[in-house]
């Protein structure tokens, strides 16, 4: 994934942002316990999320040292049904996502995708040979995606929502039917932001470089800057994508988390998208910056 989808700081709750961090941790333990140390590497906020949605509930708590917090224990959640599929699917996500930085990159600047794949081969394989249906869709859309690519497709739509339709396949293991139709949609429409925002985060970077960017290409942004007309039309896409979200999340009730995914998708998001269009996103806090008080100790 890419890091745009994050816990809103300064708005969740102390006991949120707990219980979400307990999450974080509990997924990074998973990743461990199937795939080995190395894996640890691949935890993002993004990923967590994904643990969320797939999640029914919250997991029984444990507590434990790691390398992260060798010196004292810290909460997590237990390995279940759930995070062990969201461990799975970030495996295949990440991976092919290092796949397509080798795609992207010449030798020198692709040493380090190169060398990600490599350290994530091993735990690849056994991921895919556990989730089938979901490498084989990921493939598949990640093909369509290269075409487009190749093509130099100046169709926005069509490129997002090849990533959309990819994500969307995360929830296809999810066993209530209702329940992974609403999981379905609100990753596809996430998936959708998630690709149009990090485009947009791109504009520079690829004009300079020359790669291929479907939001430059749809608005004619030959020098990877925003007109005031582009960069409120692409301001609406954007919402537009957190609005249907926003529905879907509305049909089904996702219990402790629901003030978490409700402050990330009414007010998270819109702050992201609305820094990556100011150029302001790379300077934005982080929930682990978060944990310094006003004397300079830690609260978490």
């Amino acid at each position: 994934m890419f890091g745009y989808v994050r816990p809103p700081v300064g708005i969740l709750p102390q006991e949120e942002t707990e219980r979400f961090r307990r999450m974080y941790c509990g997924l990074c333990h998973t990743l461990a316990l199937r795939y080995g140390a190395p894996a640890r590497y691949i935890l993002n906020y993004d990923f967590t999320y994904l643990a969320i949605l797939l999640t029914k509930g919250e997991a029984r708590e444990r507590s434990g040292r790691c390398p992260a917090s060798p010196l004292r224990q810290r909460s997590y959640l237990e390995t279940d049904e759930a995070l062990a599929l969201a461990a799975d699917e970030s495996v295949i996500l990440a991976y092919w996502q290092l796949q397509d930085g080798v795609a992207d990159h010449g030798a020198l600047r692709g040493l380090k995708y190169r060398g990600g794949c490599a350290m994530l081969s091993k735990a690849y394989r056994k991921a895919a040979a556990a989730r089938p249906a979901f490498d084989e869709s990921t493939r598949r859309q990640l093909r369509l995606l290269a075409e487009l690519e190749d093509q130099r497709c100046p169709s926005m739509d069509r490129a997002a929502d090849a990533f959309a339709t990819l994500l969307g396949g995360a929830a296809g293991e999810v066993d209530d039917p209702i329940r992974r139709r609403v999981v379905e949609q609100v990753l596809y429409h996430l998936g959708r932001w998630v690709y149009l925002v990090d485009a947009a985060d791109d504009l520079k970077k690829d004009a300079a470089s020359g790669n291929y960017n479907p939001v430059a290409l749809r608005f004619g942004l030959t020098d990877g800057h925003w007109t005031a007309e582009s960069r409120g039309e692409f301001a609406a896409t954007l919402d537009h994508s957190v609005h249907m979200m926003a529905t879907a999340f509305e049909l089904w009730d996702f219990g402790v988390w629901t003030p978490i995914l409700q402050e990330t998708f009414y007010t998270g998001l819109f702050h992201v998208g609305k820094a990556v269009l100011d150029g302001t996103f790379h300077t934005l806090p982080s929930v682990k910056q978060r944990k310094k008080c006003k004397n300079g100790e830690e609260t978490a």
